[in-house]
C-alpha cells in the first residue's frame, strides 16, 4: 500500500484472538480505522471492549504466540523519513527500532509499569540510549530537559527519585517523558488519567495537549471517559466487545450518535440527585474536633517530636437517610476519617458518637456489637474480597459473626435477598470473585455491607475503578437502597460527578482540614473557596487548572 494522502497510521482488517487451555477468545474483530498527521483520535468503549489490546498490537507488545492475528490484518505506518512499513510484517529487531523512537506510549498504570528498582534518571535515561548514540553528560541533560518539559522542573534535582517516592500525578508525567524522550511522530496513551485525582488529572490532559502541538505529534488517547474525549479528540472510534461500533469526527458523534452503544454511552454518566430526605431527622453518626494524627519524626526516647495531621480538628453530623459527600485530592485525609468514623483507625483526640454513644477509642471487643450497624464498602472490589471463598461465603461472613443464632436456612435466606437487593443473580452464589466483572464484584462488596441491615455505611471512592456506565448503575443501585432502608451514607470520592447524584451535604477537605461545608447543592452551585473552585472547574468541566 502506498500512502499518499496526511496519514500516518493505517489499522487494516484487525483482528486478535487469545487462545486458553480450552478455547480461543476472539478480543478484536476486524477493526478498521486511520490516524493523521497531527490528529486525535480517541479509541473508547467499556473494559474488554478491545481498546488496549488494538493498542498493543500496533506496538505489537501482545503476548504472542498464545495472541495471534487471524485474517488479512495490516498495520501501515509512515515514518519520519517518509517511508512506509507494514508493522505487522516487522520482525522483533526492526519493531524495537520504532518502539519507543517512533511510536511512544504511555501506559495506563504508571506505578506498576515503571521499574521500582530504577532510580527515574535511568528510566528515562534507558529509552534516549537505547535509540541515540549520547554521551553519559548528554543523556543527563535531556533526561532534564524532558523533565522539565513534563511541568517536573522540581525534580529535575531529585532524578535519584524512585517511582514510590513520587505522586500518582509525578508518575504518570515520568511515564510521559520516557514516551516522549526520542521526539514520536505517533503517541499512544492507554487510559492516561483513569487513577488520578481530578486536578491532576486536568493538568495532564492540558499537558498532553500542550506537547502535541508543540511537537506536531499524532494522538491516540484510549478511554472510556467521554468527556475527556470531546474536549481532547479530532476523531472518534467507538469499540463494543472487539468490533468498531462507529467512527465519526468528535463533533458529529457527541451530536449526532448512530449506534445505541454509543448513545448508552453518551448518557451513561452519573446523574440525577439525592434522594429526598428529611433535615431534622436525628443524626446517626457525630464527630466533634476529630483528630487522627501520626507520628513522623521521634526523638531518642520514642517520643513523637513530629507530626502527619491526615485529619485536624474536624467535625461533622450524618443524619438518618442523608448523605455525607467526602471530596478532595488524594492525601487530604478522606479514608482516614472515614475509617476513624468506624472505629478502623485509632483516633488522637475529638469524639466520636453514634446515635447517643460515644465510641471513639472504646477497644475492639467493646466495638464489635456495633459493627453490623456501621459497615464500609472499599475502593477495590477485587482486592477486598477473598479469592479463595465463593461470594455465596463472603456475603455471609458477616451473618456469622453479629447473627450465630439464626438458622442455616434463614441464613440463606437474607444472603439471596441481600443479591436481589444489588441486581445479581443468586443462582451465581456459589461461583468466585474472580468470575465476575468489576460491577459485578462492587455489587458483592455492597451486597456484603447490606446482609446485616446497617444503619451507617462508608462508601470509600466505591466507582473510581469501574467504567462510566457501570458508575452510574452503581449510584442508581445506592440511591434504591437508600430510599428502601433509609440508610446514611458517607460518600467518600475525588470524583465530584459522582457526588452531585448522591450528597445531601458536602465535606471539602485538604491536608487533613476542612476547606468547606455545607449543603452539597449550595457548595456546587456557589462555591465559596478557591480550592472547592478548583476543584469544580477541573472535575465537571475538565479545564486546565
Amino acid at each position: 500500500m502506498v500512502m499518499t494522502d496526511s496519514r500516518l497510521l493505517s489499522i487494516q482488517n484487525l483482528s486478535v484472538d487469545f487462545k486458553t487451555h480450552d478455547s480461543t477468545v476472539h478480543a478484536v474483530k476486524d477493526v478498521s480505522f486511520d490516524i493523521q498527521k497531527g490528529d486525535t483520535v480517541a479509541l473508547v468503549g467499556e473494559s474488554g471492549s478491545g481498546k488496549s489490546v488494538t493498542a498493543l498490537s500496533i506496538m505489537k507488545l501482545l503476548p504472542y504466540p498464545r495472541a495471534s492475528h487471524p485474517g488479512n490484518a495490516h498495520i501501515f505506518y509512515r515514518d519520519d523519513k517518509g517511508a512506509e512499513h507494514d508493522l505487522m510484517q516487522l520482525s522483533d529487531k526492526n519493531m524495537r527500532a520504532i518502539r519507543g523512537k517512533q511510536i511512544g506510549m504511555i501506559f495506563q498504570e504508571p506505578m506498576t509499569s515503571l521499574n521500582p528498582l530504577h532510580s527515574i534518571e535511568k528510566q528515562i535515561g534507558e529509552v534516549i540510549r537505547l535509540h541515540q548514540l549520547k554521551s553519559p553528560k548528554e543523556v543527563k541533560a535531556r533526561v532534564i530537559e524532558l523533565l522539565t518539559l513534563v511541568g517536573l522542573e522540581n525534580l529535575t534535582d531529585r532524578l535519584d527519585a524512585y517511582p514510590f517516592e513520587l505522586s500518582g500525578g509525578q508518575r504518570q508525567r515520568v511515564m510521559i517523558a520516557m514516551a516522549l524522550a526520542n521526539d514520536p511522530e505517533l503517541l499512544i496513551a492507554d487510559e492516561p488519567t483513569t487513577a488520578l485525582d481530578v486536578t491532576v488529572q486536568a493538568q495532564i490532559l492540558s499537558l498532553l495537549q500542550d506537547l502535541k502541538e508543540k511537537l506536531g505529534m499524532s494522538l491516540l488517547l484510549i478511554t472510556h471517559d467521554l468527556s475527556i474525549v470531546e474536549k481532547m479528540a479530532d476523531t472518534v472510534c467507538v469499540m463494543q466487545h472487539g468490533e468498531l461500533v462507529e467512527k465519526k469526527d468528535c463533533k458529529t458523534l457527541f451530536k449526532a450518535p448512530e449506534h445505541p452503544y454509543t448513545k448508552m454511552l453518551l448518557s451513561a454518566q452519573p446523574k440525577g440527585e439525592a434522594i429526598a430526605a428529611n433535615d431534622s431527622n436525628a443524626p446517626i453518626i457525630q464527630a466533634d474536633n476529630l483528630k487522627i494524627w501520626f507520628p513522623k519524626q521521634k526523638n531518642f526516647f520514642g517520643k513523637p517530636t513530629a507530626w502527619v495531621k491526615a485529619v485536624d480538628d474536624i467535625s461533622l453530623t450524618c443524619r438518618k437517610g442523608q448523605t455525607l459527600g467526602v471530596v478532595g485530592e488524594s492525601g487530604s485525609g478522606k479514608s482516614t476519617l472515614g475509617y476513624g468514623l468506624l472505629g478502623l483507625q485509632q483516633i488522637y483526640d475529638g469524639s466520636v458518637r453514634f446515635h447517643d454513644e460515644t465510641i471513639s477509642n472504646i477497644g475492639r471487643k467493646a466495638f464489635r456489637p456495633l459493627r453490623d450497624k456501621l459497615q464500609i464498602v472499599f475502593q477495590d472490589p477485587f482486592s477486598s474480597l477473598s479469592p479463595r471463598l465463593p461470594i455465596e461465603n463472603i456475603i455471609g461472613e458477616g451473618l456469622e459473626v453479629h447473627f450465630k443464632d439464626i438458622s442455616k436456612s434463614e441464613r440463606e435466606d437474607r444472603i439471596v435477598q441481600s443479591m436481589r437487593d444489588v441486581a445479581l443473580d443468586p443462582d451465581t452464589r456459589q461461583r468466585y470473585p474472580h468470575e465476575f466483572s468489576g460491577g459485578q464484584r462492587q455489587r458483592v462488596s455492597i451486597a456484603r455491607a447490606m446482609v446485616l441491615a446497617p444503619e451507617f455505611v462508608v462508601l470509600d471512592e466505591p466507582t473510581s475503578a469501574l467504567d462510566l456506565s457501570v458508575q452510574a448503575q452503581i449510584v442508581d443501585l445506592l440511591r434504591g437502597l437508600q430510599e428502601k432502608y433509609s440508610l446514611s451514607y458517607m460518600f467518600i470520592s475525588h470524583d465530584l460527578r459522582v457526588v452531585k447524584a448522591m450528597a445531601h451535604d458536602l465535606i471539602v477537605m485538604k491536608d487533613g482540614k476542612i476547606v468547606e461545608q455545607g449543603a452539597a447543592t449550595a457548595i456546587f452551585d456557589s462555591p465559596q473557596e478557591s480550592y472547592t473552585k478548583r476543584l469544580l472547574n477541573a472535575a465537571l468541566n475538565l479545564k486546565a487548572v
